[in-house]
């Protein structure tokens, strides 16, 4: 179920307050902020994301285009196909063709980003707009754009992950529901799987890390791990939520055929991003993967219907069924832009203003990341996209924390994850034990 909707006292209460606040401070030289530009005047920004694909490039195209309609004397430079590390290299070395706004996919950078002074923080430009984050973006999505007190980015369109299943196999198999329960994915997982000599004809779900997006912090998000205590420790030997997730995957690799056998079955498999990826050609039957799949498995014509639903729970969290593992598309300004209020103005508009940000949901197939957004009439989407709208608004999804070594700590668990599943670590206390040291040690080493 989404999430309840925002007091509406509240937030016009904080909204008057915000309003005398612009009517002192004139939207301009936002001294606190480091920005003293006028963006009334004729002005060019320079903004650097990651889309590369036709139909995103049109329709980063189409935001900007609204922007600068809405902003004539505002005009933006646009520099796509940018990866993480030509943005890093950029921000560092500012000059004139750097860029003043960016866009990366990835979250797990922001902890760099704020703690390296990269990108500036948005909060003094967020009050003085009377924008309220905790009222504006969903919970989750608020949480992964700020680290240790600096919120240098903030969302622009999300990523929800739920359970795609093969409706066809379920009636046969006489399922009449998808799994709300880890106990009833596991029973559904091995009803489903139908075995062929030493391989097989179809299998339930593919348990191993390497399976299409089942990686550690996917699985865990359904137990709501904390990965680290409040003194910046890794929590990985501490909280019991992460021995409960690594229990349950690697029961799923034992029932369902040992990890040599289903990992001779992946072999042979298609890959993630083609038309034969094994839940398109009905071999594998239950699939957790992201709200993108449900556009792609269609243009692959399967011979079977779709359904959507969220990822299951833990038993004794049967509540909190609905809820999924959220992250996303942020976006910020540099810390060496000479032109931070005209950069606002741009991150307000693209991230904050409800038509834009449907508009460029609709041209993506993401999941908005606002509130508003996510309840809009004008979202165009299947019937069972409402699923992941549902997952990113949900206040008890969950996303992984920013970490200043850009979330190497991510790498670590899931290395342990690959070791744990292949037999390779038998004692999971001592394997959490030193993944948990490790972990300590880079983020020492990073700051």
């Amino acid at each position: 179920m989404p999430a309840a909707t925002p007091g509406v006292t509240r937030k016009a209460a904080f909204a008057l307050t915000a309003s005398a606040v612009l009517l002192t401070a004139a939207c301009t030289g936002q001294s606190d902020a480091g920005a003293t530009d006028d963006p009334t005047k004729d002005t060019t920004i320079t903004f650097w994301h990651a889309w590369s694909a036709p139909n995103e490039v049109k329709a980063v195209r189409a935001l900007v285009a609204g922007f600068e309609k809405a902003h004539p004397d505002i005009h933006v430079r646009v520099v796509g196909n940018m990866t993480d590390d030509k943005i890093n290299q950029a921000l560092r070395a500012g000059g004139t063709d750097a860029p003043d706004v960016i866009s990366s996919f990835t979250t797990n950078n922001v902890g760099k980003f704020c703690s390296s002074g990269a990108l500036i923080d948005l909060d003094p430009f967020l009050g003085k707009a009377g924008i309220d984050p905790a009222e504006t973006f969903p919970k989750a999505m608020n949480e992964y754009t700020r680290f240790d007190g600096d919120r240098c980015t903030v969302p622009l369109l999300g990523d929800a992950y739920g359970l795609y299943y093969n409706k066809t196999a379920f009636e046969k198999a006489g399922i009449a529901r998808p799994p709300e329960t880890w106990s009833e994915f596991e029973a559904d997982a091995k009803r489903l799987t139908v075995r062929e000599g030493d391989s097989y004809k179809q299998l339930g779900f593919m348990p191993d890390y390497h399976g299409w997006e089942s990686t550690t912090e996917h699985y865990f998000g359904q137990f709501s791990p904390t990965y680290f205590t409040k003194d910046g420790k890794s929590n990985l030997a501490g909280d019991p939520a992460f021995r409960q997730g690594f229990a349950l995957q690697k029961r799923l690799v034992d029932e369902l055929g040992g990890f040599r056998r289903l990992e001779r079955f992946r072999a042979t498999l298609g890959d993630e991003w083609g038309p034969r990826h094994p839940f398109h050609t009905g071999q594998v039957a239950m699939q957790l993967d992201g709200e993108w799949r449900l556009g792609m498995a269609e243009q692959a014509e399967p011979k079977f219907e779709i359904g959507v639903a969220p990822l299951p729970v833990p038993d004794d969290r049967r509540n909190q069924y609905g809820k999924g593992y959220i992250t996303g598309t942020i976006a910020g300004i540099a810390a060496t832009s000479h032109k931070q209020n005209a950069a606002w103005e741009f991150v307000r508009y693209i991230t904050t203003d409800t038509d834009a940000v449907v508009g460029f949901a609709n041209g993506i197939h993401n999941v908005p990341s606002t509130f508003a957004a996510l309840a809009s009439p004008k979202l165009r989407y299947d019937p069972r996209f409402r699923t992941f709208l549902d997952i990113a608004a949900n206040r008890y999804s969950t996303t992984t924390p920013a970490s200043p070594d850009g979330g190497q700590y991510l790498v670590t668990v899931q290395q342990l994850g690959y070791d744990y599943e292949s037999g390779r670590v038998k004692d999971l206390t001592a394997g959490l034990e030193k993944a948990a040291a490790q972990i300590d040690t880079d983020i020492a080493q990073a700051k």
